[in-house]
C-alpha cells in the first residue's frame, strides 16, 4: 500500500452531489482530490521505491492507491489530472510517463474519462497566475480553508486540479 502522507475530509461547497471526481498531480509525491459529490478527501502518497523493492513496486503501489480511491467513490464519473510537456529532467521525465500509462490503463479499464489539463490553466484559475510558485499553490489552498501543510504543494496542486475539474464538469 501507498505511504499515506496526509489525508483530510472536508465538506465541498458548491459541488455537484452525485458527481465523482479524482484529481492527480503525478509523480513519486501524488497529491490528490477526491469528490464525492459534496464529500471531500485529498492528501499526498508517496511511491519512492524502498531498499528491496523490485523495479515495478513504484506502479503496483500507484495502481493500488487508484483502485482504494476509485472503490472509496463508488464510481468514477472522471480523473483529472496535470498533463506535464515539460520536465526538469530525463529521470523525472521517465516517471511521470510510467505514472501517466498507469493511469491511462486503469481509466480504459475501468470506463473512467481521463482529462488532461495543461500546469499553466492549473494555475491560473486557482491563483489568477499562470506562473505561481508553489508557496503560492499552498498559500491559495491555505486561503480556500484547506489543510495544507509547507511541503504540500503536490496536495494544492490536486486541490487546484479539482476546484478546476468541479468549475468544468457543473456549467
Amino acid at each position: 500500500m501507498t505511504d499515506l502522507v496526509t489525508e483530510f475530509d472536508v465538506e465541498y461547497v458548491g459541488a455537484n452531489p452525485t458527481l465523482n471526481i479524482l484529481a492527480l498531480d503525478l509523480g513519486t509525491y501524488c497529491g490528490w482530490a477526491l469528490a464525492r459529490g459534496a464529500a471531500m478527501t485529498y492528501g499526498t502518497s508517496v511511491f519512492a521505491p524502498k531498499r528491496h523493492d523490485g523495479p515495478g513496486q513504484r506502479w503496483l503501489k500507484f495502481r493500488a492507491m487508484l483502485a482504494r480511491l476509485y472503490n472509496t467513490a463508488g464510481e468514477l464519473h472522471a480523473i483529472y489530472y496535470e498533463d506535464v510537456k515539460n520536465h526538469a529532467g530525463t529521470q523525472a521525465a521517465h516517471c511521470y510517463g510510467g505514472f501517466e500509462s498507469q493511469l491511462q490503463v486503469f481509466c480504459d479499464i475501468n470506463r473512467v474519462r481521463l482529462v488532461g489539463v495543461g500546469v499553466g490553466q492549473i494555475k491560473k484559475a486557482w491563483t489568477g497566475r499562470g506562473n505561481s510558485n508553489k508557496d503560492e499553490m499552498i498559500d491559495e489552498a491555505r486561503r480556500r480553508g484547506f489543510k495544507v501543510s509547507a511541503d504540500a504543494d503536490d496536495t494544492a496542486d490536486a486541490l487546484a486540479i479539482l476546484n478546476l475539474a468541479m468549475k468544468v464538469e457543473t456549467k
